[in-house]
């Protein structure tokens, strides 16, 4: 009985839709390799908001209802129009047994760590296939069905997890429906919130179609040097590094600063969109790398210069790209690009 009854409390908490700019929502999804797991939220509002008052659920599987032992009470304020970025707690340099170490890359960017224990909590390690919400409310309203549905990422109820003509899926995907066809983009990757999004999921999607609201990247990046060349392991190999650059900040259209570039980077690039896939960069700031993603995740350029990088050209094929920049001080940002 109480399993229907937490399923039956989600679904009435669901249909309380948030206002614009009104409420937390998640801003950023990080499933990366191992236990590289970070929820990053958003605070929309002009006024601090207590995260002592949420928490982060996972459905695990295509489960239609969880407990409080799949469910992690947050801590910490979020200041207006700032994020918080929420870690699974692997912080150990040396790992035992399964337990491997986020990277360190990583752990620099929580502001909370949360769920060291799986036996405890499981909230934290989700995987491309589970649903994770954001809920107002305690780990006691979790388990009696009475917490309110603030975000929800993925869709409850759904196990996207298959096989499909040969491929294995581990999570959802580019091509409606969703599930089995396409590009999975949402285990081994992460997925940053359009700037455009200004609220929360608060109803059960009958799909969940990621791109319409999330841009994704892959998970890790191929390491470069000062001069822009790829760095090599002991066994010549390219060595790798997490894709983190986005965690930590947010642009969004409920902060006109944030969309007016008239943040500590000061940047806008022109012509955008562009007919031709050429773009310039107008910037206070010396930029010296830029990488650019298609929308499912694919680097399709890189450029390095310590001398700064004025312009680059993607090419004429038509979409929307996300483009990774580095300025000479060591700040960093994304902005998305459109070619005609």
């Amino acid at each position: 009985m109480k399993k229907v009854l937490l399923s039956l409390g989600l679904l009435l908490s669901a249909a309380v839709s948030a206002q614009d700019c009104s409420e937390l929502f998640i801003s950023e999804y990080v499933e990366g390799w191992s236990n590289n797991k970070a929820i990053e939220i958003y605070n929309p509002t002009d006024s601090p908001i207590d995260l002592s008052e949420y928490v982060i659920v996972r459905y695990s599987n295509g489960a239609s209802f969880a407990g409080s032992g799949a469910a992690v009470q947050l801590s910490g304020t979020i200041q207006p129009y700032d994020v918080y970025v929420a870690v699974l707690d692997k912080q150990d340099e040396n790992g035992t047994g399964q337990e491997a170490p986020v990277w360190d890359s990583l752990q620099v960017r929580a502001d909370g760590f949360y769920c060291p224990d799986y036996n405890i909590s499981k909230a934290m390690y989700f995987n491309g296939n589970d649903a994770v919400t954001l809920e107002k409310g305690t780990l006691a309203d979790v388990d009696n069905s009475s917490t309110q549905l603030i975000d929800l990422f993925g869709k409850i109820g759904e196990d996207p997890e298959t096989i499909s003509n040969g491929i294995e899926y581990n999570g959802w995907t580019t091509e409606s429906p969703f599930v089995g066809v396409g590009v999975d983009i949402t285990s081994d990757h992460s997925l940053v919130r359009k700037a455009n999004v200004k609220s929360g999921v608060t109803t059960l999607p009958s799909l969940f179609d990621a791109m319409a609201e999330y841009d994704t990247l892959p998970p890790v990046i191929t390491m470069l040097d000062a001069n822009g060349d790829t760095v090599f392991d002991g066994n010549g190999n390219p060595r790798i590094e997490g894709n983190w650059s986005t965690l930590g900040n947010h642009d969004c259209e409920c902060n006109e600063l944030s969309v007016k570039d008239e943040n500590t980077f000061k940047l806008s690039i022109y012509p955008n969109p562009s007919e031709n896939g050429t773009f310039t960069f107008a910037s206070e700031s010396n930029i010296v790398s830029v990488e650019v993603y298609t929308a499912v995740g694919q680097k399709i350029y890189t450029q390095n210069n310590n001398a700064g990088i004025e312009s680059f050209s993607i090419g004429s094929q038509s979409g929307v790209y996300l483009v990774n920049l580095k300025a000479s001080n060591g700040a960093v940002t994304s902005r998305r690009v459109i070619v005609k």
